[in-house]
């Protein structure tokens, strides 16, 4: 009798072990949803893809229709030439600026209002590759040296970031600052700026 109670605990027992396993990987399982690359997505507070995107759009928007570029267009009758330097990202936390700038070139380009050249590295590439031709590709399809597009403008930036905290409420502010400047004359064309703000909450955690 105490043998078959025994037997009867051991095979509950084994049982409760199997169903705690199963819920205890299903709660440990990873969950993937995709979403839209455009979504809009806040799940940290940081600087994100959806922060680049926007702030690309709104600064080329606004570099596109002040008065700067009606003029250049009036005065050498063709859109003007621009190549972006660097972003330097001076904020409290780690920013890709790639792919900020690669947003800001997409844009650019989009927008039909300029022409944008490839970077100092990207043109290494580039006369690496005309200077193989010379050698080695025919005279009909070989590209000659001394043909680049020179720019007119260099495109310059920051991103910089205040962060106020206090028990679990935190808030973060970035600045993004962009300037055009006359390669010919060191002028600066265009000066822009863009504020993002962003407030979070996280209840029981102190920052």
């Amino acid at each position: 009798m105490i043998f078959t109670k025994n037997k009867s605990f051991a095979i509950v027992l084994t049982l409760l072990m199997g169903v705690f396993s199963v819920l205890n990987l299903t709660a440990c399982g990873t969950k993937v949803e995709r979403v839209s690359s455009d979504s809009v997505t806040d799940i940290s507070g940081n600087w994100n893809d959806t922060d680049s995107r926007l702030v690309a759009k709104e600064m080329v928007d606004d570099l596109t229709s002040t008065t700067w570029l009606a003029r250049f267009k009036s005065v050498n009758g063709r859109v003007p030439t621009v190549i972006i330097d660097k972003v330097r990202n001076l904020s409290h936390e780690h920013i890709n600026t790639q792919t900020f700038v690669a947003d800001i070139e997409r844009s650019m380009i989009n927008s039909g209002e300029l022409d944008f050249v490839a970077s100092s590295t990207e043109r290494s590439a580039i006369r690496t590759e005309r200077e193989d031709q010379d050698f080695n590709a025919s005279e009909e399809t070989r590209k000659a040296m001394g043909e680049e597009s020179g720019a007119d403008f260099m495109l310059q930036g920051s991103i910089n970031s205040i962060v106020d905290a206090k028990s679990g409420e935190q808030v973060r502010f970035y600045q993004i600052d962009l300037t055009l400047i006359d390669i010919a004359n060191n002028k600066k064309t265009w000066v822009g700026q863009k504020k993002i703000k962003k407030s979070i909450e996280k209840g029981g955690l102190r920052w």
